[in-house]
């Protein structure tokens, strides 16, 4: 009798033990797709902010070293928060890669952004005579 309790505790704790790891598997996954969604709203916001920057009247005739540099101080706060949400997310979807290769990542794709306003507005210039 005692052989058959004991199997039987034996076969509960696996089956506790199994549902405890599926869940956090499920937890896992939810909180992989929360942490992705902040990075693209982080994304979102630090583009529209950089958009605005684009528009303002105050960059007609700057050059594009001077527009760059405006660039890359505007939106702090946006740009900061796009930073942390994708180290977030790059740390929750690769838990195995070291910290500061996802750091380079998010610094990457910020300054990839900044790149890309800074191309756009020189493409829109009109020529310089």
């Amino acid at each position: 009798m005692r052989m058959l309790m004991g199997a039987a505790l034996v076969m509960m704790t696996s089956a506790a033990m199994m549902a405890s790891a599926v869940a956090d598997d499920d937890d896992a996954k939810d909180g992989a797709k929360g942490a992705q969604k902040l990075a693209m709203q982080g994304r979102d916001d630090y583009w529209h902010c950089l958009a605005r920057e684009y528009s303002r009247d105050s960059n007609q005739g700057l050059s594009e070293q001077d527009f760059g540099r405006s660039i890359a101080g505007a939106c702090p706060s946006e740009r900061q928060y796009y930073r942390v949400a994708l180290l977030d997310y790059l740390t929750m979807q690769y838990p195995t890669i070291d910290a500061g290769a996802h750091l380079a990542t998010a610094n990457r794709a910020v300054e990839s952004a900044q790149k890309d306003i800074v191309t756009a507005f020189v493409k829109r210039r009109p020529p310089q005579k």
